[in-house]
């Protein structure tokens, strides 16, 4: 079975976050998870949803599949690297903030 897939990498959101997005259209058909996106009021739902339409556009233009019979068969999203910095704090103190990234990986295929 033919499948296409699209990476988004380094994006600035804590991957918590962009998982409980992507957890919503795993396993869906790409025109009902776009709608889902759509009205997902999530931070990472845009972001999400710019990662599903670069995977829809390499499976028509790299594997010439038909995009209304896509389904997204794998969703996941793994920790990049995070950025460390620091909050100055009361009585001369310190404490870290993590600022993390994410990679967000979504592949279709047709079913």
């Amino acid at each position: 079975m033919q499948e296409a897939k699209s990476i988004a990498r380094f994006v600035r959101i804590a991957p918590r976050k962009a998982q409980l997005v992507v957890d919503l259209i795993r396993g869906k058909q790409v025109g009902e998870a776009i709608a889902i996106l759509r009205h997902t009021p999530k931070a990472a739902s845009p972001i999400v949803e710019k990662v599903l339409n670069s995977a829809i556009a390499n499976a028509e233009h790299n594997y010439s599949m038909d995009p209304n019979s896509l389904v997204i068969s794998q969703a996941y999203v793994n920790q990049g690297p995070t950025m460390k910095r620091f909050r100055p704090r009361a009585m001369g103190r310190a404490s870290r903030i993590n600022k993390r990234t994410s990679h967000i990986t979504l592949v279709v295929s047709e079913k």
